[in-house]
């Protein structure tokens, strides 16, 4: 057996993340990277919907041992990154492994994305070997009421533009499912898999900074067309106002009642 992906070096996950991403983006992975730094990932590991492998890449301090995404464009990325002993392109309802191949699967702000997330939960199952972690995270059903804009409309009595924006926010981010813990605990628990532990992050303070950044960071999406890079000038100085708007949120507790987010640590039953 591989030895666990354990990580032991302090490292300044804002910072990594702000200066290569788009910072509503970069400030979420950052506080995500953070808390896989408190836990001990058993070899071999899935990583499902791996994307190109930035996050893995900037996360973790030797490779995992295999990816999956189905886009082939962000795969290529991935394999180019280091962050992984192989790529291969597929679907989350079919993992190209036998039975009991992995003994930790971590999927990183994806499983929202998929209509029928179900499927990905059954077969995750099935590629897991008893007593194998499955650790995720997820937005949750506070996503939508914690938008600032719709939360303005609703006060001034504009429910039609309130839940117009709610939807058309949810459209942009491209979720299916921004579930509360009694659906996700039904849903692992219904393809073996018990829950045992989990927590909100990302307080609405941090959220309403990733929303406005939807818009202020049109910049880095121009510069990301253009030259192939979202933060043209990586710079403390090019980033001041930006790492100091986002560092004390970087800095919040891990743990917030009210946080958009949350993340699971479950065990497939023995």
């Amino acid at each position: 057996m591989a030895d666990p992906i354990k990580n032991t070096q302090e490292r300044d996950f804002l910072w990594v993340q702000i200066s290569e991403l788009p910072y509503f983006r970069g400030l979420l992975r950052s506080m995500e990277a953070r808390v896989y730094q408190d836990l001990t990932l058993v070899s071999p590991v899935l990583d499902l919907g791996c994307g190109d492998g930035h996050f893995a890449s900037r996360t973790f301090m030797k490779p995992i041992e295999v990816g999956i995404d189905p886009w082939k464009g962000p795969l290529k990325q991935a394999a180019l990154s280091g962050a992984y002993e192989q790529v291969l392109q597929a679907e989350g309802a079919s993992i190209p492994f036998p039975d009991h191949s992995f003994k930790t699967i971590i999927s990183n702000s994806v499983l929202e994305h998929i209509p029928d997330v179900d499927a990905v939960i059954s077969e995750a199952a099935r590629v897991i070997m008893p007593g194998g972690q499955f650790i995720f995270c997820v937005p949750n059903h506070q996503f939508l009421s914690n938008l600032s804009v719709s939360n303005f409309f609703d006060r001034i009595h504009l429910k039609f533009l309130a839940d117009w924006y709610r939807s058309f926010f949810n459209r942009i981010s491209r979720h299916y499912h921004c579930d509360d813990p009694e659906t996700w605990t039904k849903r692992l628990n219904d393809n073996g898999f018990t829950v045992e532990k989990y927590w909100h992050y990302f307080s609405k303070g941090a959220f309403h900074t990733l929303e406005w950044g939807h818009y202020f960071g049109l910049p880095s999406l121009i510069s990301h067309s253009m030259f192939g890079k979202w933060v043209l000038a990586p710079t403390h100085w090019n980033l001041r106002l930006t790492e100091k708007i986002c560092r004390k949120y970087y800095n919040e507790n891990r743990e917030q009642a009210e946080g958009a987010y949350t993340f699971y640590i479950t065990r497939k039953d023995g």
